[in-house]
């Protein structure tokens, strides 16, 4: 899960997603990424971890990292929030880059249209409620999909 700066919107994907490959019984490494260094060592905003803990999930233990080129080969699937952090990741992985591991995680919703998570930073706490949901929506529908593609 990569977003721009790894406290608002990707500390809660890869928690949602964590959470639930958990209650599938999936046993898959979750982690997430800035595609900027600035908050790396933080934890996630306060106003994700509140809303996630409403929700269920803790991600309080989450510090924020910088997505590095080895992350395309270290995991199976980056899901990126928005245009800015797939052409990002596209320019860290360099020669390395692999366009099937990459995609929009709105993509799961609506497949190829390229819609964003909307960026909560400096935002009322209603907007992290709305990004929770459009994520948790689009990290379901992926488990969905991988469970029903499992079971043909």
């Amino acid at each position: 899960m990569v977003c721009l700066g790894n406290i608002c919107r990707s500390p809660l994907a890869e928690g949602i997603m964590d959470h639930y490959a958990q209650k599938a019984g999936l046993n898959w490494e979750i982690d997430s990424a800035g595609t900027g260094g600035w908050h790396t060592g933080e934890h996630p905003h306060p106003l994700s971890r509140k809303v996630a803990k409403h929700n269920g999930i803790d991600i309080g233990k989450q510090r924020a990292r910088t997505f590095v080129k080895e992350d395309i080969h270290r995991f199976d699937q980056i899901f990126v929030m928005d245009q800015n952090n797939y052409e990002e990741v596209k320019r860290i992985c360099g020669t390395e880059w692999n366009i099937e591991k990459v995609d929009y995680l709105l993509n799961q919703l609506e497949p190829g249209k390229n819609n964003e998570v909307p960026d909560p930073w400096s935002h009322p706490e209603e907007k992290y409620h709305e990004v929770f949901e459009l994520i948790k929506n689009a990290c379901c529908t992926f488990i969905n999909g991988y469970l029903q593609q499992r079971n043909l």
